[in-house]
């Protein structure tokens, strides 16, 4: 039976107790919105669809966020890239709402406002993050609301990037990636401070290895006689090996050996820095550090006709996937027409 009882000028609380049933208890600033909750939950009660939402109604977006951020994510292999993300959204305005108050409205408004400063791309990877959030919230829990994702429009799926390197940009970005010398003075020249970039950028246009798997690449796994870097653990669960070109060997023996074991001890946050800048300096116009992936594999398809064999030097699961990743140029084609 609900017990409504007035606080105050402005606000009714609403109590309900039930046998094997935990006590409910909500504040309304109307009477007539506090008797329409105590109708609807002991409806609920009645039909055995009742849902505990005290947990909703105690945490904030923000709190549920934190909680995910700090026993989900370092489990996962995106984790530094997701514990960022989640940083952005706790920046948000959306952050500072009730989980019970989070709805399609709300989301669809942070989407907008998201949408102004980034991609699509980017907001539907977030839209992602905070479904997967609110997933676990409702699972494990006890945070019982409706996934507000499942309400809103996704933003359209860009189109597949194409960007490669033409005409001199390898050469210019190469120079723009030479270490810069010291001046008397104490500042720097043009070129960059971290001698880790250069060698990372030459490998993976070698290899067609992602960043993570570049950054998280060991010397133990790395056979420089056979020309062969393992990857026991990659993006899609399974492990590979890598084959190594000349160039990318030569590159290994030029760098030298960190006592922390890792082949390039550079953080991800370092070398997207370092890259940015040096694509400035190049005077490239849009080009991301992961178009070396997309240069990558269209270079090794000259040199692999099988597809099978480019998808095992890739990664590729899906020969779909792998289409993206190959950009023909039309002439290159032509030639091999004759």
């Amino acid at each position: 039976m609900a017990t409504i009882t007035k606080r105050g000028d402005y606000q009714w609380q609403v109590k309900i107790r039930r046998n094997g049933y935990p006590s409910q208890s909500r504040t309304f600033e109307t009477k007539e919105a506090a008797e329409k909750w105590a109708r609807s939950v002991e409806r609920e009660m009645d039909t055995g669809d009742f849902l505990d939402r005290r947990e909703a109604d105690k945490n904030t977006f923000a709190a549920i966020l934190k909680r995910y951020q700090r026993e989900i994510t370092p489990s996962k292999k995106c984790a530094p890239i997701e514990a960022i993300k989640i940083d952005v959204l706790l920046r948000d305005d959306i952050a500072k709402a009730k989980m019970s108050a989070l709805s399609g409205v709300l989301l669809a408004e942070w989407r907008d406002r998201r949408l102004k400063a980034v991609s699509s791309a980017t907001v539907n990877r977030e839209i992602d993050i905070i479904s997967a959030v609110i997933s676990q919230a409702r699972k494990e829990w006890g945070v019982h609301i409706d996934n507000p994702v499942e309400l809103i429009r996704r933003p359209p799926k860009p189109k597949g990037r194409e960007r490669r390197l033409v005409g001199d940009e390898e050469a210019r970005l190469m120079a723009a990636l030479n270490e810069a010398p010291r001046r008397p003075d104490g500042t720097y020249g043009g070129g960059t401070r971290n001698p880790w970039v250069k060698p990372i950028v030459v490998f993976a246009i070698e290899t067609a290895m992602r960043r993570g798997e570049i950054l998280a690449l060991r010397w133990e796994n790395v056979d420089l006689h056979r020309q062969v870097a393992h990857l026991p653990d990659t993006k899609n669960g399974d492990s590979r090996d890598v084959p190594l070109s000349r160039r990318a060997v030569e590159t290994l023996r030029a760098i030298p050996r960190s006592i922390s074991g890792t082949v390039f001890p550079v953080t991800p946050n370092a070398l997207k820095k370092g890259f940015e800048r040096a694509v400035d300096r190049a005077g490239m116009d849009d080009f991301h550090f992961h178009d070396l992936r997309h240069e990558a594999a269209s270079r090794l398809a000259e040199k692999l006709a099988n597809v099978l064999e480019l998808s095992a030097v890739t990664g590729h699961r899906d020969l779909r996937m792998l289409k993206r990743y190959y950009h023909p140029r039309a002439e290159d084609l032509a030639r091999k027409l004759g």
